[in-house]
């Protein structure tokens, strides 16, 4: 009989039921609950007061509710927790126990009945979880939420109400990473738009500061693939290409490798000048023609280099050319500038030579550093006939078994496609150094992925792509003449990681310790190579019918895009 009696007192005991109320344990149980209860209750309205409190701040200052602060995360767990408390406390437990939604006063029932069991206090077994659980299916996780500290949410806030420049933070803070974080929480809260997917970790802020970028608030992420190897002038090269395009890289590759098994490509670099043209203007056309002559008789070129050459030592004056606009006066300035693309070189340059010619022609007004006859960043003829950067031409014999294996066509089909379309058409559009099939593609991709201005693209892709039939009409030659490559391989964008990586790929990293310039003229070569490699491909998939094809193929993304935006 005591074997049944003390597990039936222990199930008593265990029962918050009214039944038991007047015992003494009950007393100091209902005693300490009143006290738990009094502490939720004030707990949640407290929190539930602060929080909108917070909340009405917010929505004065345009602050987006969902950025929350440390003591603002408190606060919801806070709240959280003392609605599940008095929830349960309240009997709803039916809400976080499916399992009790049958119960009713006959369950009640069988348990008194059951209650002098010695099994009346032992939990029911609960079957073993599987081994294995998986997580096809599962939702990713949300992203982190952007926590800011005390100080830097009143730096946002300051920023925000214009007590604090978005752009001095860098030199407010001495932090660069820390000011993109808090110009991005800026931006977010001003505009009411998510940055979500725009990444901030992962880059070296500091390297961008005063040379690459301002007010920098995260960073565009662009894949870089690789085409080759391309064979050029008997070396290899396995060329970087940064571009959102499918099916461009593996159409270069293609192309590399026709070239390559066809005894490779050979370049030669023109002309090697950047440009800059100010303009001048006189009184009258008369006395603007006076300074187009000063400038352009040979007696007065050394005077003027020497005072331009002070500049840099690497900036070395090659020519002037001027032109006369009633009276106004264009002055192109023609210079060499080592490894670097050079622009801000010949700018310093011009103006060591205007503030020269000030001494003998004080009434020249000179109305701007650059009047557009340069040409920069603009299609323009004279950069087509004069050139710009380096100038280049690059070429190669395909072999007809390659044409035909490789690249699936025949010589004869390249030849009148490139005449109808590169030449003829092109013609008929009007076109401005565009006597090709896409240039820009591969200039672009090169350029992105060693750091270069990817604005010059628009003069650097200047192009004119030949083809004909040779040895008998068997083989096929190929030229690429491109008067515009403007690149560098120091300053700019040359020196940030991912681009200096890419440029020691190609091995032209830095400025060359032998021969100034070296780097750079390679690179352009590379760039011309390159270029040769991808015409030859597409320009065979659209004699062979395929550009549809392996567009459909590589150009086209399999996910399902319904579901990964769900």
């Amino acid at each position: 009989m005591e074997l049944h009696r003390k597990p039936v007192n222990a199930v008593v005991s265990s029962i918050p039921s009214g039944k038991y109320s007047k015992t003494k344990s009950s007393h100091s149980q209902q005693t300490s609950l009143h006290l738990t209860n009094t502490v939720f209750f004030t707990f949640f309205f407290s929190v539930a007061y602060f929080l909108l409190h917070q909340w009405r701040d917010k929505i004065r200052t345009s602050t987006p509710l969902h950025v929350l602060t440390i003591s603002e995360i408190s606060a919801v767990v806070s709240l959280i927790a003392s609605v599940i408390y008095l929830m349960s406390f309240f009997g709803i437990g039916i809400i976080f126990n499916p399992f009790a939604v049958n119960y009713d006063e006959e369950d009640e029932a069988d348990i008194a009945k059951n209650s002098g069991s010695c099994l009346a206090g032992v939990s029911p077994e609960i079957p073993p979880l599987p081994s294995k659980v998986s997580v096809k299916n599962v939702d990713p996780a949300p992203a982190p939420v952007v926590i800011l500290s005390s100080d830097d949410e009143e730096i946002v806030r300051a920023v925000i109400s214009g007590s604090i420049p978005s752009y001095s933070l860098e030199s407010k803070l001495g932090d660069c990473k820390r000011a993109a974080l808090i110009r991005n929480q800026v931006v977010e809260r001003v505009t009411g738009r998510s940055l979500e997917g725009l990444p901030m970790e992962g880059f070296d802020y500091d390297s961008i500061l005063g040379q690459c970028c301002e007010m920098p608030i995260g960073f565009v992420q662009i894949p870089v693939g690789v085409a080759g190897p391309l064979l050029l002038d008997g070396k290899e090269y396995t060329v970087p290409m940064a571009t959102t395009e499918g099916c461009l890289v593996a159409s270069t590759n293609r192309g590399c490798k026709a070239i390559y098994v066809s005894g490779g490509a050979s370049a030669v670099v023109l002309r090697d000048g950047m440009t800059r043209a100010p303009v001048v203007r006189f009184s009258s056309a008369k006395r603007a023609s006076q300074l187009k002559f000063y400038l352009e008789d040979p007696q007065n070129f050394d005077s003027l280099s020497h005072t331009f050459n002070k500049s840099s030592r690497f900036a070395r004056l090659q020519s002037i050319k001027a032109t006369v606009a009633g009276k106004n006066l264009y002055i192109r300035f023609t210079c060499s500038t080592g490894d670097a693309m050079g622009m801000n070189m010949v700018s310093k340059g011009v103006q060591n030579v205007l503030d020269f010619l000030q001494n003998d022609f004080s009434d020249m007004d000179v109305i701007g550093i650059s009047g557009n006859f340069c040409s920069d960043k603009k299609a323009a003829a004279v950069n087509w006939i004069e050139g710009r950067g380096k100038s280049v031409v690059c070429e190669a014999v395909i072999k007809e078994e390659v044409v035909k294996k490789v690249l699936k066509t025949s010589v004869e089909s390249l030849v009148e496609l490139n005449m109808l379309k590169n030449l003829t058409g092109s013609a008929m559009a009007s076109a401005l150094g565009g006597f090709n099939a896409h240039a820009s593609n591969i200039v672009s991709a090169i350029y992105l992925a060693t750091g270069q201005d990817p604005a010059q693209n628009v003069e650097s892709s200047h192009c004119m792509t030949m083809m004909e039939a040779v040895n008998d009409g068997k083989d096929l030659h190929i030229s690429v003449t491109m008067p515009c490559i403007e690149v560098g391989t120091v300053g700019g964008g040359t020196q940030l990681a991912s681009q200096s990586a890419c440029l020691n790929l190609l091995g032209v990293k830095g400025a060359s310790k032998e021969t100034p310039g070296a780097n750079s003229r390679q690179l352009a070569t590379i760039v011309a190579g390159s270029v040769l490699a991808g015409e030859l491909s597409l320009m065979s998939a659209i004699a062979a019918g395929q550009l549809v094809k392996s567009h459909m193929k590589y150009n086209r993304s399999s996910k399902d895009v319904s579901k990964v935006a769900s």
